[in-house]
């Protein structure tokens, strides 16, 4: 391997010793120094293949120092660290034009899989500074500085994105922090909830209509492609489109054109696609409810969103936030922020700013006691009815076992029935009370079917006793 001097800042001696050590045993030759006018002298002699350096440093902060590096020697690459790990360093470091962030503590093998990235890239040029402001992802958790650090590259890019993630994990958010910051920021983001569109008209709402398409268009219509000109196209819950939908849908990606309804002049599409769903895409296209050549189109940058869940250390950090969000001037007590964090949060980021708000609002005190808390949490329903089966599944567990609470015994045998008994009931209904096409649609035989009505009084003939 070619020997590479890298240049390393940070004023902390231990940090200097392991980094410098870890790149010793990597094969190159560690510079060290502990400030940033020692790091400029550095750079300026002509020093270093490449640049590791803090933010904060004790005589300037790290990115000060950045554009004078760039602007005197543009092809150095730089990789900041930072302990303050926010999507805001994360995003700061990506506009200021480094090539990675390491959020602090860091594995030593990631940071030599980096400096190895990193000298074997080729330059790239990078977009000017864009103004920071406060952003409305909140946390400091290892899953979010993966978000973050995504977030980050897929700014300078215009590439298809598909958010994936649990309802109420803040897709949209993460898909406004990509428009806001990325090539089309100053064009329109136009925001469309594909599962909350009537399905006749969902091809009118996105492609737009001529007058006289169809009953009671009186005038055209302007669809939301031509709506977010330039700008970002985030479409919500992807994976509810109607396949007829998702054919029109491709050929704009494909070809990036298309016709309202009832047109025949061809339209150009100047959009960045952000898609998002809760559902899995992979499982809908083996079941044939999703092309598969539109889920390739889509996914072309995969970027999951982690549960709340998975990112619980944050859950302090956001109840301060929405506390603060909601003009509130309380605090809460340590073992109330204990009591959430065991919680499982089905509803995510969005159940928990619910309750948070309830919780700012309904008590009067300055502090929010762990007992408060737990009442709110024993009265109160989970914040979030939307997503899948499963999800609604965990809300109702959520519940039975509350602030540690026991539920009684036999509760696998009822939660069983309690799916069961309404899973008949509606196949049933959909197939006219037809027995064979039920047990057909629900993998069981005739007999087992007939069985299981019995034992829970369902007349097929007359629905639920």
């Amino acid at each position: 391997m070619e020997s590479h001097t890298i240049l390393v800042a940070d004023d902390d001696a231990s940090i200097r010793t392991v980094l410098g050590q870890a790149l010793a045993r990597a094969g190159y030759e560690p510079r060290t120094t502990a400030s940033a006018a020692g790091l400029w002298n550095l750079v300026a002699e002509g020093e270093g293949a490449l640049v590791v350096t803090d933010v904060v440093l004790p005589d300037e902060n790290g990115f000060d120092l950045i554009p004078r590096i760039r602007r005197l020697r543009p092809g150095l690459p730089i990789v900041v660290m930072s302990a303050q790990n926010t999507i805001l360093t994360a995003i700061a470091a990506a506009e200021h034009g480094a090539f990675e962030y390491l959020p602090k503590p860091f594995d030593l093998k990631e940071l030599i899989t980096t400096v190895e990235r990193a000298l074997a890239a080729p330059r790239v040029p990078h977009a000017s500074e864009a103004d920071i402001e406060k952003l409305p992802l909140i946390g400091r958790s290892p899953p979010m500085q993966e978000v973050y650090r995504a977030v980050a590259r897929l700014t300078k890019s215009d590439l298809t994105v598909t958010i994936t993630g649990e309802s109420g994990t803040g897709k949209e958010l993460v898909a406004r922090v990509l428009h806001d910051y990325g090539l089309r920021r100053r064009a329109p983001f136009v925001a469309v909830n594909v599962a909350a569109m009537p399905k006749d008209l969902i091809e009118s709402e996105l492609f737009g209509h001529e007058r006289g398409a169809f009953t009671g268009a009186v005038q055209r219509g302007v669809g939301r492609f031509e709506q977010a000109d330039s700008g970002t196209l985030f479409l919500d819950e992807i994976g509810d489109m109607p396949l007829e939908a998702q054919t029109r849908l491709l050929r704009v990606l494909q070809e990036g054109e298309y016709t309202s309804v009832g047109g025949r002049a061809l339209l150009r599409a100047n959009v960045r696609i952000i898609a998002a769903t809760n559902r899995d895409l992979s499982r809908l296209v083996r079941e044939g409810l999703f092309r598969e050549d539109l889920y390739y189109r889509l996914n072309v940058v995969p970027l999951r969103v982690p549960p709340l869940r998975e990112r619980t250390s944050d859950i302090a950090d956001l109840v301060r936030h929405f506390l603060a969000k909601g003009g509130e001037a309380k605090s809460i007590e340590i073992e109330a922020i204990a009591l959430l964090e065991k919680q499982r949060w089905p509803g995510n980021v969005r159940e928990l700013e619910n309750l948070v708000r309830r919780l700012g609002i309904l008590h009067s005190g300055d502090m929010i006691s762990v007992g408060d808390v737990s009442r709110e949490l024993a009265a109160a329903p989970s914040g979030d009815e939307s997503g899948s089966l499963e999800e609604a599944v965990a809300r109702h567990l959520a519940r039975a076992f509350v602030a540690g609470a026991v539920p009684p015994p036999g509760l696998y045998a009822r939660v069983l029935a309690e799916m069961e008994r309404p899973l008949l009931a509606h196949c049933l209904e959909a197939t006219g009370g037809n027995q064979i096409r039920a047990a057909g649609l629900l993998g069981l035989n005739r007999n087992t079917l007939r069985k299981k009505l019995r034992e829970h009084g369902i007349e097929p003939a007359r629905g639920v006793k």
